[in-house]
């Protein structure tokens, strides 16, 4: 596929687009056929994504299937759109989620203009990921913001219109630090050169002041920290997610906190690699206070869709860990755990919306003994939250085991603590698991209905990855491993920074 003329991530990016048009043409009246559109339209994405997960080239570091057209050509903006190995399993983490969120939980009103404004939120998450021109890529990571404020204020529970306007500001203003850093590094990078906003070729250029980088940095890694969100700008993520349909929790779980993440990797440290050096310790601080932080409020919450959502405060608290650790182990590490976070807790929304339709409450306290009349609801249950708690054999071990060891090897106390965190998410996850599942059901609990197969066939795919991903992760990481170390080692070229080398069991031995 590499070597063909297909412009296979344009028509990725596109295609729900196109599809969300559709949407907006067809008559509100026929909510069935608003839905088949809308689900096939993210299926067929879902299956390129999976093409080009296939089609990848694992043995290469360098961007794959780039397409790259002018557009204006005198500010040089360009349609430049390319994957490496650092944004391939977010691009098919995004095809995979959406349509399971479109089929899965049920929108009773307005399902024309849900469904639109769903394939809107998927162009504007594929387009952000796969975007290397940098004023694209803000376009698209805007974008994101609109569909994700009408979801929730438009389908969401009682408080959606305060959780959508408090999403919508927080997000809004950590962006504008990123619009300022973006003009000021294209401005200052120009001198004596072609106006570019290409990515690309931004890293290679290189003749910032020490200082004005770190302020560049410090923009850029503004925005994407309200993104993510990391501590202490993480307090709509809870009002957000708790507020939100259970699809959106899904997708801004599984899909938009992704965007901080990632954009931390692919623009603040790639474009300023001495200011990520300088800046570390301080990411690190804060990585880790989310992890304990997340950790402890999620153990108090009372509400279990505020559980889960303060657990992913904890969980992205780790993947930026591993990212600023600075090491192949840490930030391959940090990378994998997008794709894990990403399942496991879009599963876990999923099954409290389905407790939810039930028994219309996620009061902890009001649900007791749902393990004796829904056995497959707590079967899946218990796989979905022992890969959030990072039990070996799923998903969430590996994640968290490499960046657990690559920021042991250069940040050791920060590791230490940050291992608390795993103890804690056992006590949170199981103690709530407890008293929701076990023990004898009364009042409403009594006779609830078990998953039915459409909610089975819903979550199947999810608990396979689960699993899949625990026993053998050596795919995703054969291609994840070359950008990563590419990433690294441009580092260590830019700086004094230098990753501990690691003994090969040979050296061990005396061979």
């Amino acid at each position: 596929m590499n070597d063909l003329d297909f412009p296979i991530l344009s028509a990725i990016v596109l295609l729900p687009a196109a599809a969300a048009a559709v949407v907006a043409l067809l008559p509100k009246n026929r909510p069935d056929v608003i839905r088949l559109v809308g689900f096939l339209a993210a299926l067929a994405v879902g299956v390129l994504t999976v093409v080009l997960a296939f089609a990848f080239d694992a043995g290469d570091a360098a961007y794959q299937f780039v397409s790259q057209h002018n557009w204006i050509e005198d500010l040089g903006v360009s349609w430049i759109v390319g994957v490496d190995g650092i944004s391939l399993f977010l691009v098919v983490l995004t095809g995979v989620l959406f349509p399971i969120a479109l089929i899965g939980p049920k929108v009773h009103r307005d399902v024309k203009s849900y469904t639109a404004w769903m394939l809107v939120l998927e162009a504007g998450c594929l387009g952000s990921f796969l975007s290397l021109d940098l004023f694209v890529f803000f376009l698209f990571f805007e974008v994101t913001l609109v569909p994700m404020y009408f979801i929730i204020g438009g389908w969401g529970y009682d408080n959606r219109v305060y959780a959508s306007i408090k999403f919508f500001l927080y997000t809004l203003f950590g962006s504008a630090f990123m619009l300022v850093g973006m003009l000021a590094l294209v401005y200052l990078s120009a001198k004596g050169k072609p106006v570019t906003f290409d990515v690309r070729e931004l890293a290679e250029r290189g003749t910032l002041a020490e200082s004005t980088a770190r302020w560049l940095f410090l923009a850029f890694t503004a925005a994407f920290a309200v993104k993510i969100p990391l501590f202490p700008v993480h307090t709509w993520l809870p009002d957000a997610h708790t507020e939100a349909p259970t699809a959106g929790s899904v997708i801004l779980a599984g899909v938009l906190l992704k965007l901080g993440t990632y954009g931390i990797l692919r623009f603040a440290v790639t474009l300023f690699p001495a200011a990520a050096v300088d800046l570390a310790p301080l990411l690190l601080t804060l990585a880790t206070i989310g992890i304990i932080y997340g950790a402890l409020v999620a153990t108090v919450q009372k509400d279990l869709k505020r559980l889960v959502a303060y657990s992913s405060v904890a969980h992205l608290g780790f993947i930026v860990l591993g990212t600023f650790a600075l090491t192949n182990q840490g930030v391959a590490g940090g990378v994998l755990q997008m794709v894990n976070h990403g399942l496991s807790t879009g599963a876990l929304f999923l099954l409290v919306g389905m407790i939810y339709e039930r028994r219309h409450t996620r009061q902890i306290s009001e649900l007791n003994g749902l393990q004796k009349s829904m056995p497959v609801m707590a079967a899946v249950f218990t796989v979905v939250m022992l890969s959030s708690v990072g039990l070996p054999g799923l998903n969430g071990f590996v994640g968290e085991f490499l960046i657990l060891i690559g920021t042991f090897i250069t940040h050791r106390w920060w590791a230490v603590v940050a291992t608390a965190g795993v103890i804690l998410a056992a006590l949170y996850l199981l103690w709530a698991y407890q008293r929701v599942f076990h023990g004898t059901p009364t009042g409403d609990n009594v006779g609830l209905p078990d998953m039915t197969w459409r909610e089975r066939a819903v979550m199947a795919p999810l608990v396979v990855l689960i699993v899949f991903l625990g026993v053998y992760p050596k795919p995703v990481l054969d291609r994840i491993n070359p950008s990563v170390e590419a990433l690294v080692s441009r580092i260590e070229k830019a700086t004094d920074h230098r990753q501990p080398a690691v003994a090969t069991r040979h050296e061990v031995d005396g061979e």
